[in-house]
């Protein structure tokens, strides 16, 4: 008797078409009905179980013709220091917070001094004026691009 529950069964069925090829396209509905369980389920196993700390890069696309994609994905050798750094940038990120990090990633070999500069023109607040709370784009932004970072995605 297998002892296994329904999200490890939906998880080994993902992870098994990830190992032939290194990404799956599904339609949630579509799982659901394949494993007999609620859509909810198949939202709670790609949550979980397909994060990029674990090597998966998950994009999804509401409405009728949507999907969930998940791309296996390298982690760099940088991955886990990345991956603290961002759990440590919470809601809001200041300007002078902003470049110290990517002063950090650029002394710790992850980004080349040019990408350093780069960035720090899209973080400083300047193009930022506009928006009403630049310190929340902000970190988002730093947040997505820790996450980027992480991983290099296969061909």
């Amino acid at each position: 008797m297998d002892n296994r529950n329904m999200s490890d069964i939906i998880e080994a069925y993902l992870k098994e078409i990830l190992e032939i090829n290194q990404m799956v396209e599904i339609r949630r509905s579509e799982m659901a009905d394949l494993f007999d369980c609620v859509p909810s389920q198949i939202n709670y196993v790609i949550k979980t179980r397909f994060t990029v700390p674990q090597g998966y890069q998950v994009e999804s696309k509401r409405g009728g013709g949507g999907y969930i994609r998940i791309v296996k994905v390298d982690l760099l050798q940088h991955g886990d220091y990345l991956i603290r750094v961002s759990e440590s940038v919470g809601s809001s990120l200041t300007e002078s917070d902003a470049f110290a990090i990517l002063k950090q990633l650029y002394l710790n070999d992850v980004i080349e001094l040019r990408e350093k500069e780069i960035i720090s023109t899209l973080l400083c607040n300047k193009p930022l004026l506009s928006v009403s709370d630049n310190n929340k784009l902000r970190a988002h932004m730093m947040v997505e691009l820790l996450e980027r970072l992480t991983y290099d995605e296969k061909e």
